[in-house]
């Protein structure tokens, strides 16, 4: 069995953050939709169309650094 990706799963909750028509204001805290006005980035409504190009990727978490005494017995 194959996993698909989250960004383009039909199960994606639909938000105006990642949406086509939502631009990011300039504060980065409220979207600009040509549609609704401006919104919460968590808000969607009907006219929701999902873009996943406007979806941004989880930071990958830093590794831990290690020396010669973590393994030595």
């Amino acid at each position: 069995m194959s996993k698909k990706p989250i960004f383009f799963s039909k199960d994606i909750i639909p938000s105006c953050e990642y949406c086509e028509f939502g631009k990011k204001s300039i504060d980065d805290k409220m979207v600009l939709c040509p549609k609704k006005g401006i919104v919460s980035p968590y808000y969607s409504c009907r006219i929701f169309r999902y873009s996943p190009l406007k979806r941004l990727p989880r930071r990958t978490p830093k590794m831990p650094s290690f020396d010669n005494l973590d393994f030595t017995l």
